[in-house]
């Protein structure tokens, strides 16, 4: 439901090519806020900036990979010039290999902790300090529920562990400064995750998934959107 609540606020959605991430941002545009949007597929970035237009919203895309400091830094350094300020951050780029330890490569476990991990500590290290002299912002991330309720699939479900603690630990500290951190830890959801596993992979995934009713990208957008719309201080969305 679209509240017009974000009317003038300034965010920054990575991961924002496809997935939770468009859908996130198609929301956040929709209710009134003035979205920057980054991933590093340029080429989708520009479609959804385009439709985000056409509906009378206000896009700016950023090419950028989130395992690159400087590029991340460079990212949200855009968006101060672009707009003076930033209101919320939503860290939503993620990647993962859903297998068990002995069928996870070090080059595939070195990904999940370079985008989850990193990833999601770059821009909040830029980010934080103007939210701090702002004295408001808020700092939404996309773990998992495979974080918080652990089962074999070890390296994805230590990073998720990780955001999750991240944020919890962010929160407390920040808090002070009149900076709202959220969680969002969705079960299984359909987009392109399972497309980027190995075959191998990607297949015992499915399998397990089943007949599943998943989640749609939208529905946790929903989520988001219904979380940055909360009163500051009425709630602790975890």
């Amino acid at each position: 439901m679209l509240t017009g609540k974000l009317n003038g606020k300034i965010v920054l959605v990575t991961g924002a090519s496809s997935g939770i991430g468009e859908a996130t941002a198609l929301a956040l545009a929709t209710d009134g806020a003035k979205v920057a949007i980054a991933a590093r597929r340029a080429d989708r970035l520009d479609d959804l900036a385009n439709r985000i237009r056409r509906t009378g919203g206000t896009a700016l895309p950023i090419p950028a990979d989130v395992t690159d400091e400087a590029q991340a830094s460079a990212m949200v350094e855009q968006v101060l010039r672009e707009y003076g300020r930033l209101d919320m951050l939503l860290a939503v780029a993620g990647v993962g290999v859903a297998a068990p330890f002995k069928n996870t490569a070090p080059a595939e476990y070195r990904q999940m902790v370079d985008v989850n991990i990193l990833g999601l500590l770059y821009p909040i290290h830029t980010a934080l300090p103007t939210m701090q002299r702002q004295g408001a912002g808020h700092i939404v991330v996309v773990s998992s529920g495979a974080g918080r309720y652990i089962h074999p699939s070890v390296v994805y479900s230590g990073t998720k562990h990780a955001v999750s603690a991240i944020a919890e630990s962010l929160r407390r500290e920040i808090g002070k400064d009149g900076i709202r951190v959220t969680s969002i830890e969705p079960g299984a959801v359909r987009t392109e995750f399972t497309q980027n596993m190995r075959d191998d992979v990607r297949q015992a995934v499915e399998l397990r998934l089943g007949d599943m009713e998943q989640l749609e990208s939208a529905d946790v957008a929903a989520a988001i959107l219904y979380a940055v719309t909360q009163p500051p201080g009425s709630m602790s969305i975890s």
